[in-house]
């Protein structure tokens, strides 16, 4: 199967390692890519094909992953449809709806959309997907098995979830950083050493992450399980509630999802 990318930044590079580690055949991936350094290295590492734009190399591709920025896909999707036939189109570009994507690719209706998040470039991400309902079951399971490469996937049955996937687990791994710097730098004004700080932050998060999926509990009551009545955690705890952190993370959340929202209206009226 022949599988098409137009851009190759880190998650496009994420998804053709994946594909590669899965048994897909290099010779049968082609980047468009205009950087000139980011062509020779992707040829490097991967050793598929890499063209500065769209032309008949991309002309019998089965899947076309659009992977440039959210404001550059009207331009690279217009110039992508002069050259493909009918493939299966997955775009993973925040905020940009369907509609917008359809008209920019001539009408063409087979399209999916995809909202991954950086820890794909780890192979442990989690992607939001969406298809309108004329989108075959085939077509989804390709979709499917293409993000599957860097991670666990959901399908989600409104496209305006995915404002809300891209506030979630988009954003989210920045949310994830903060709270480690937050908590490397208490480690650190307690007298920790800065090795040790950080080594403490990281583990506890991944430690915490591990426990939390193969538990299968609630945060809550994960939460629960830590917090001692009288202990250090409950006080640590009562500070954090006192100066409602919680409220205000959902708070952050939300205008996040706002903002994509905002970005996707903005980006729909590009030509």
């Amino acid at each position: 199967m022949k599988i098409a990318f137009v851009g190759g930044g880190n998650m496009a590079r994420a998804i053709i390692g994946g594909l590669i580690a899965k048994g897909i055949r290099a010779s049968d991936i082609t980047v468009v890519e205009i950087d000139g350094a980011a062509r020779l290295k992707l040829v490097a590492e991967f050793g598929v094909a890499s063209v500065e734009a769209p032309g008949a190399e991309i002309g019998d591709a089965a899947v076309l992953v659009m992977a440039v920025k959210p404001q550059h896909m009207a331009a690279a999707a217009s110039a992508a449809a002069e050259r493909i036939a009918d493939p299966l189109v997955v775009s993973i570009a925040a905020g940009i709806r369907l509609v917008d994507l359809s008209r920019w690719l001539g009408g063409r209706r087979r399209l999916v959309r995809a909202m991954p998040n950086t820890p794909a470039l780890v192979h442990a991400g989690i992607t939001g997907l969406y298809a309108d309902e004329s989108v075959g079951a085939d077509d989804r399971q390709a979709a499917e098995d293409l993000l599957a490469t860097v991670g666990s996937t959901l399908w989600f049955e409104n496209e305006a979830d995915l404002d809300a996937v891209t506030a979630v687990s988009g954003s989210g791994p920045a949310y994830v950083f903060y709270a480690m710097e937050a908590l490397e730098k208490a480690a650190g004004e307690l007298g920790l050493a800065e090795g040790a700080a950080r080594s403490l932050a990281l583990w506890t998060f991944v430690g915490a992450a591990k426990l939390a999926i193969e538990r299968g509990e609630a945060p809550q009551q994960l939460r629960a399980n830590v917090t001692s009545k009288g202990g250090t955690t409950e006080r640590a705890l009562e500070v954090l509630e006192a100066a409602h952190v919680k409220e205000r993370f959902v708070e952050a959340v939300k205008a996040a999802c706002e903002r994509s929202r905002e970005l996707g209206e903005a980006m729909g009226r590009a030509r």
